[in-house]
Parts: structure tokens; sequence; C-alpha cells
């Protein structure tokens, strides 16, 4: 009988394979094999090309569109539930949907809730991720999710920049929070953006809350869509007499023409981490893996160690 089995396999989605190959590599563990099948109208099947029976099953996709690579990890689930894994844990780098997680207007989905319904049903038994778009989100799944932060990679980089008269910025005041634990562990002041949108990815108009004259701004933010929040917002501090600006945001969707934005820009760099592929040219973009930082929440969850020591601030 064959007793060889590791305790845990990593497999990985079409579109975030290169985040697998990187967490499987400081592991010291080989990627799983696995097959995706795609027929001519569109449809796909998954399989497991190796035993997974007994295992931990680690499957590595973000759900950044398009929606496939989030029915990719549906049908993931479901083979290793069906192929008698001992636990099926979902590894979402990017959680997409969830700028959808309240309803901010009438007769509208909450798409967020929908997708951690869509997972359990499928059988995930615990959820690792990075940095939600709206914390609560974790309240949507029945089983444990594991929400890390970028910030422990953000914040030894920007201490590496040694800037003086530094200050945390945050383009709108939804991120106040999250700008304000950034400013609180550097010890430096907070400004605020407060601005108002005339519809999705438009911003009408935006004033800065703070004093940013002679400062070398850092704009903190989760995601980057069209750009076209965090370019207006550092265009603004420039006018504002800030020596220089910088963006960083975990996620890079960076949907058309958000390149040109950023290269059009005030900014002087835009800083992401990995968690969604990014490979267009952007000389200013500056791109940080995270994947040590899901490497090493795997030990630690494989392992029944708390992850709490991670943190450097949430």
């Amino acid at each position: 009988m064959d007793t060889s089995l590791p305790p845990f396999k990593i497999f990985s989605g079409t579109r975030s394979r290169y985040m697998a190959e990187e967490i499987c590599k400081d592991l010291g563990v080989e990627l799983g094999k696995m097959n995706i099948q795609h027929f001519a109208d569109g449809e796909f099947e998954v399989s497991f090309e190796e035993s997974v029976r007994g295992c931990e099953v680690y499957l590595v996709q973000s759900t950044f569109p398009t929606s496939d690579n989030l029915m990719e990890l549906l049908l993931m689930i479901d083979a290793s539930k069906r192929a008698s894994a001992k636990s099926t844990i979902a590894v979402i780098p990017y959680f997409g949907w969830a700028r959808q997680d309240r309803k901010d207007k009438p007769r509208v989905s909450i798409a967020a809730k929908l997708v951690s319904d869509l997972l359990t049903a499928a059988g995930v038994d615990r959820v690792i991720t990075m940095d939600l778009h709206a914390d609560q989100i974790q309240g949507f799944f029945n089983v444990p999710v594991d929400h890390l932060y970028a910030s422990s990679v953000f914040i030894p980089y920007i201490q590496s920049l040694k800037l003086d008269n530094m200050v945390i910025a945050t383009p709108d005041v939804g991120g106040a929070k999250r700008a304000n634990s950034y400013a609180k562990y550097l010890d430096v002041p907070l400004v605020l953006c407060h601005k108002q949108r005339a519809k999705a990815n438009v911003v009408a108009n935006m004033t800065v809350i703070g004093d940013v004259r002679d400062k070398n701004v850092i704009l903190i933010d989760d995601m980057v869509d069209t750009a076209g929040t965090i370019t207006k917002a550092a265009d603004l501090m420039l006018e504002n007499g800030a020596r220089s600006v910088r963006a960083l945001a975990s996620h890079a969707i960076m949907s058309d023409p958000a390149t040109d934005r950023v290269n059009e820009s005030g900014l002087c760099e835009m800083i992401f981490t990995n968690s969604i592929p990014y490979g267009k040219e952007c000389s200013k973009c500056t791109i940080l893996s995270v994947a040590r930082l899901f490497a090493d929440t795997i030990r630690r969850v494989h392992s029944n160690q708390s992850i709490s020591s991670q943190y450097l601030i949430k």
C-alpha cells in the first residue's frame, strides 16, 4: 500500500499558476497536477491527475474577471470533495465581487455574499484571502476565513525608501481606517481626500483634508481599477504643494485606461502586490510578491499554529 502521499497538496487555477508556483517553491513542494479541458462552446472540465484522498488540498485561484476564474475555482473545490480530500482550502489572493458587499441602492444584488455562498455550496472548508474590500465579508462565510494583510510587505518597502516629511493619505474617506493604521504604525500624519462620484468609476470632484505642502505623500488603497481616483488624488496632492506622491494598492485590477492614466499622472511610483497578474508596460509600477505570506500561512494552518503574528497592522 502506498503511504508516501504528502499531508497536503497545492493545485492552481489557470490564471493564478504563477502565484501557486512561487508558493510551492517557498514551501519546498511540487505543484499538483491538474487538467482543465475546454470544450468548443466555452464549457470546461476540471480533473486532478493525481490522488488527493485523505489530503489537505489547497486551491490557489484569484477570482478576478473574467468569471471563468471563479467557475474554475468552484469546479476545483467540487472535484476535490468528490475525490475524498480530507479538507479543501481555497487560497484566494484577490477576492472578486467584493465591492458589492451591501445594498447601496434599491434592487441590487449583494454579489460578495452570493460568491461566498457559492464557495460554501461547492464544499470549501476554509478560505485564505488578502485585503478584502470590506472586512465584514468575512462574516458572509460559515467556514473559517484567514484574512491576510499586504501591509506585511508594503511597510518594509515604505521604510526602505527612507522618505523624510512623509504623510500617509487616502484617496477617499472609505479607506480612512486602512490609511490610519499605516500612519499610526509609521508615526506620520494622515491626510484624507473627499471625493464625490458622478457614477461608478467616474469621480466628479475631490478635495484634500490636511496639509501636504513640502511632504512626501504615500496614498493607500486596497485596489486600483481604472486609476481615475488614485491619479486624480495624486495630481491634487501636487497642486497643494506636495514634494512627491507615491501610491500603493494591494490589487492591480488596472482596467483600461488605467496604465495610461498612471503613466501620465504626477505619481512617481505605483506599488502593487502580485495578487492579480499584471503584465502591461508601466514604468512607474513596482510589483511586490505576497507568495511568501501565503506560503507561511499555509504552513501555519497545516500545523495548527496562529497566523496573527504575521500581521504588522490590520
